[in-house]
């Protein structure tokens, strides 16, 4: 199924407040959810090649992500991908950057040791580590790394603020970090969820939006996944301590897929007037891909990060 296929990540861990070494009993759920799925369902690479060839057609999935969101260009950096799943992302800055130091950390033990495999059939020396659920500390000093990458993960997590604050503490003065989380001003919200699911499939009545949101992303019974709009992931980031810039986001070929089905989306009088002013207001550059208010409307929202 295609939200299986093009599901980003993966795993993830927090706190319910800001005491570093309580628990939140859910997380349990979520590390047993996240260790049964990832984002290359398991599949065990074969070849360096294989693996690569992966990389770029995952990346090919989404029109303007690796862009958004490099692994390139950060040579002699010490860099920490949170939430690497089964090592996609290690694999990018492993081949594409010469990183001083590259660690990945993840709660999910399987996604871990398929990493671990992809990075030796690479010859990438990278470091992972395993995560505890429902501890938020991550096993680093102040101040270690250069730079961040996380991609897809924040938003499968109860407390993404704590997880921020967590990150800013890591970060060196002067670091940066790209963050990946769904858009709500997206086609896979207004057009795919609001219309296709619950209009056309008739799913999840009763629901709202963004609780219907949840079941259609990284599959039905996902734990935790929200999606959020530009400004209020720029002010959370803010609350961390951040100062947080949208810097676009990626559409998915799924969404522009669907993009066909727009026009009867907006004859349809059931439609939200939310969505139908949405899919109404979309523009669209030279590629035929749709713009909401300026910014790509697609389902990755990303974003750089500076403490």
């Amino acid at each position: 199924m295609i939200k299986k296929i093009l599901y980003k990540l993966q795993s993830s861990f927090s706190v319910i407040n800001l005491d570093k070494q309580q628990s939140y009993d859910g997380i349990r759920d979520s590390k047993e959810y996240w260790t049964e799925h990832n984002v290359t369902l398991h599949h065990e690479f074969s070849t360096k090649e294989e693996s690569l060839e992966y990389f770029h057609w995952r990346n090919d999935q989404y029109f303007n992500y690796i862009e958004l969101m490099p692994v390139s260009g950060f040579d002699g950096k010490n860099v920490l991908d949170y939430g690497c799943g089964p090592g996609h992302d290690l694999i990018g800055f492993g081949t594409y950057s010469a990183c001083k130091r590259l660690v990945g950390v993840d709660v999910s033990s399987s996604s871990i040791a398929e990493s671990r495999s992809r990075l030796a059939l690479h010859g990438i020396n990278a470091e992972t580590v395993v995560l505890d659920s429902g501890v938020i500390t991550l096993p680093f000093e102040d101040a270690t790394f250069d730079h961040i990458h996380s991609s897809g993960v924040l938003h499968h997590t109860p407390d993404p603020l704590a997880i921020l604050k967590e990150l800013k503490r890591v970060l060196k003065p002067g670091g940066s970090i790209n963050v990946m989380v769904y858009n709500y001003d997206s086609l896979w919200v207004h057009l795919y969820v609001a219309y296709q699911r619950s209009l056309i499939e008739g799913l999840y009545q009763g629901e709202s939006l963004r609780d219907q949101f949840r079941h259609s992303t990284d599959g039905e019974d996902c734990p935790i996944s929200n999606c959020y709009r530009p400004a209020e992931w720029v002010a959370l980031c803010g609350e961390a301590g951040f100062e947080a810039h949208f810097s676009g986001a990626a559409v998915s070929i799924f969404e522009l897929s669907i993009l066909d089905k727009r026009f009867a989306a907006i004859m349809n009088r059931k439609l939200p007037s939310e969505s139908r002013g949405f899919l109404k207001s979309l523009t669209f550059d030279e590629h035929a891909a749709p713009k909401f208010q300026g910014n790509y409307a697609g389902i990755d929202a990303c974003y750089q990060l500076k403490g």
